[in-house]
């Protein structure tokens, strides 16, 4: 390969690179879009949102180690889980071996699931119809590159939280 088709090869990788970068960024703001309208349908702020997220998908969770998930402050996340058992949505259980009789886990209710995927069902269908049109190969390499963007995410946001 000569010196210009490696520099129009490098080229491309980075337009590539910074169009996946901003694609990203689009999806996230996108995403953060459909769950605020998805929150106010459901009567439902952000943050409610995205704790009951949490509690649905690594619950049941102890309201400290749902503000850790969060990145929250323990009483704003007492105050969110108020909020969010006077809605229906969750319900705090005692934690019967735990050496404190005032533990609780905060669960979430599956009934009022069905309410939240009835509200993401257009995203949900428009995702399915897009996967159809990639084969089981690049699936998997998407699945990965999905899986490591979280991580490098995750990784980002707990190095920023280290400096708070």
């Amino acid at each position: 390969m000569d010196s210009v088709s490696s520099e129009f090869a490098a080229r491309h990788r980075r337009r590539l690179t910074v169009e996946i970068k901003e694609s990203l960024r689009e999806l996230s703001n996108q995403l953060s879009l459909l769950n605020h309208h998805v929150g106010m349908h459901a009567g439902l702020k952000d943050v409610d949102l995205d704790c009951l997220d949490l509690i649905s998908r690594h619950g049941p969770l102890s309201p400290s180690a749902l503000a850790r998930r969060a990145g929250l402050h323990p009483a704003t996340v007492t105050g969110i889980i108020d909020r969010l058992q006077r809605g229906g949505w969750v319900t705090r259980e005692r934690t019967p071996d735990a050496s404190d009789r005032r533990a609780v886990a905060v669960r979430a209710l599956r009934d009022r699931g069905a309410e939240l995927y009835h509200l993401y069902q257009g995203m949900n269908a428009a995702m399915d119809e897009i996967c159809t049109g990639y084969d089981d190969k690049e699936l998997e390499l998407l699945a990965g590159f999905l899986r490591r963007t979280t991580v490098a995410g995750r990784e980002a946001t707990d190095a920023l939280a280290d400096e708070d």
